[in-house]
């Protein structure tokens, strides 16, 4: 078959194919479009899932007679100055997404520019222009496209339902609204409620308003404030705190100057950065924006403009795990499980008081099963029961010092211990309640890795090995790791076919079953891919040595052992968690366990 030239019509069709996608990407494109003609509010319309119709209105600069005519041309663009592709400071830039729309849609534009006595308007049907009419709009510009992919039915087929297309525009939407929280966004289609999304401060507080916005209250209230910057790579921020997760990575959100990316490297530097405070199923929610030079980061590798290729990718990656861990470490102590707002919900009572009935005349608390009081929920009569608990482990009052007054440390000061696994302790205007076993699991977790950064762990030489009898795919799982076992002060070797001899431990986990530790030890080696760095390879280590050298829940604290955990916690970093990411304590303030009582 020989060579020949393909016609416009099917040149426009394939670069249709490249760019536009779904009716998410259209509104993509055109929103970019919107945003870098520097206007102040866009608002986006979509009928069916966008396949119908999409609109979107803008208060931007507009477009002369002129640049409206040469607008809907192949590789015609207003946001390069010249021809130096490594200098793109825009989010269009290809000149390929008008005629790659109108080249498979009826596509309509309405714009007028301040220097134009009046609007004018153009229209594109299947890749064919219209001429420019003079048209009636006051700013900006109005483009609206309708039978989406008309001229080519094959692709409507692989459109999913118009619920499914919705919600791709509105999280297409959701996107760019968080990388620029300056600009207002207003959202309407008959699949959803409309929604906008008003113009913030600038600076870090308007940044993470717009991102509650989008992301939740749960986000805001529990955001934390990260930067990082090194040779003109700046990485800031807002990252969830550990107890707030999702079951996926969707919650993990880059932008590159501006502009909303999906990069594998964010996922592998979160998941470092957060891998001491989240189960391996559990990701975190974060929002960062890396800001850098325009020639240090190549936007010109997909046709989509989703993609980016960094100069430097170690340095960013670098940057992000650092900000990250030191926003954690920074706000270690804070949770949404620890805050009292989360607290209490978990605590209040939900009933239906009559309205004959006023609990404040009642000479008692209504019996169960009454008339007067209808229980909906929350302390039902089978959970009550769940509370008689009987006398407390142990009541510290009376041994209380008188002179220690230790109730204005953060973490208050011990008063008893519940259900050998609890201790509760008082505050100056609170109670804290602390899971003694995840607690001390952490404290001697980050005493292992500061061992280990200083001069290795502490050993103990046992005076009789102690033998352990396992399969010999587990021993010789062990075996191969010895290495890294002895980094932390379990010292192993081979038994026989199926055993390993244990010659030493780590000191600081004192006296310890070194079976079911190496058990568990063998469980999570099973799972570790090679590609896995050594440093991650010791912190698990490190992890399920602290789990088994840790404060056992049932096991009853003396006063003075109980007070010196709360103060371990205070001067440790990320004490608010164990490593398996739960909460190490609660806590209640006075203000709402009088909400609980009717006395506020």
């Amino acid at each position: 078959m020989p060579v020949r030239q393909l016609p416009e019509t099917v040149v426009n069709r394939i670069a249709a194919g490249e760019v536009v996608e779904r009716p998410a990407s259209v509104v993509k494109e055109l929103v970019e479009n919107a945003i870098d003609a520097g206007s102040s509010r866009i608002d986006i319309f979509t009928d069916g899932g966008g396949r119908r119709r999409i609109g979107i209105t803008d208060d931007g600069a507009g477009m002369t007679h002129a640049d409206l005519a040469l607008a809907v041309d192949r590789h015609a663009t207003s946001k390069l100055d010249d021809e130096d592709l490594l200098a793109i400071r825009t989010l269009g830039f290809r000149g390929e997404a008008l005629p790659s729309i109108g080249s498979v849609a009826r596509l309509s534009i309405t714009t007028r520019h301040v220097s134009e006595p009046h609007a004018w308007a153009l229209a594109v049907e299947g890749g064919a222009k219209s001429p420019i009419v003079p048209a009636a709009l006051s700013q900006g510009t109005r483009v609206e496209v309708s039978d989406l992919f008309y001229a080519t039915p094959a692709r409507l087929k692989f459109l999913k339902t118009d619920r499914t297309e919705a919600e791709a525009i509105r999280e297409v939407v959701r996107r760019l609204a968080m990388a620029r929280p300056d600009i207002a966004f207003g959202m309407a289609g008959e699949e959803r409620a409309p929604v906008s999304w008003a113009a913030a401060l600038p600076g870090a507080a308007g940044r993470l308003t717009r991102l509650g916005d989008i992301l939740g209250g749960d986000f805001r209230s529990c955001a934390i404030e990260v930067r990082s910057e090194r040779d003109g790579v700046v990485v800031e921020g807002f990252a969830a705190a550990p107890s707030l997760t999702r079951a996926n990575a969707l919650g993990q959100y880059l932008f590159v100057n501006g502009r909303p990316v999906r990069d594998k490297l964010i996922i592998g530097a979160v998941r470092a950065a957060y891998s001491d405070y989240l189960p391996r199923d559990r990701h975190p929610v974060v929002a960062l924006f890396v800001t850098l030079d325009s020639r240090e980061v190549d936007a010109n590798v997909h046709p989509a403009k989703t993609e980016v290729r960094f100069r430097d990718a170690g340095l960013v990656r670098g940057l992000i795990v650092h900000a990250l861990k030191e926003g954690l470490a920074r706000e270690g102590k804070r949770t949404a499980a620890n805050d009292a707002g989360a607290t209490i919900s978990s605590f209040r009572p939900s009933f239906a008081p009559r309205a004959n009935w006023d609990w404040r005349a009642s000479p008692s608390y209504p019996v169960a099963g009454s008339a007067a009081y209808d229980t909906a929920s929350g302390f039902a009569e089978r959970a009550q029961a769940g509370f008689d608990v009987g006398a407390p482990s142990a009541d510290i009052r009376a041994y209380q010092p008188a002179s220690a007054d230790l109730t204005e440390r953060p973490l208050g000061a011990a008063r008893t211990q519940i259900h050998q696994t609890y201790i509760v302790a008082q505050t100056r205007d609170g109670l804290v309640v602390v899971d003694q076993h995840a607690a001390h699991e952490r404290l001697v977790y980050e005493k292992l890795k500061a061992s280990l950064d200083k001069n290795g762990v502490q050993r103990q030489i046992l005076l009789i090995p102690e033998i352990v009898e396992m399969d010999e795919a587990t021993v010789e799982r062990l075996v191969a790791r010895g290495e890294e076992l002895a980094k932390f002060g379990l010292v192993v070797e081979s038994f026989g076919p199926g055993a390993v001899a244990v010659r030493e431990t780590p000191s600081l986990l004192g006296k310890t079953d070194a079976g079911a530790l190496l058990r568990d030890l063998a469980e999570h080696m099973a799972e570790w891919d090679e590609a896995l760095p050594l440093e991650r390879r010791l912190m698990h280590v490190a992890a399920t040595m602290a789990c088994h050298g840790s404060v056992r829940a049932g096991r009853v604290l003396k006063p003075e052992e109980m007070n010196a955990l709360l103060r371990e916690m205070e001067d440790t970093p990320n004490s608010g968690q164990c490593n398996h990411g739960r909460p190490t304590y609660v806590e209640l303030k006075l203000s709402d366990i009088e909400k609980l009582f009717g006395r506020r």
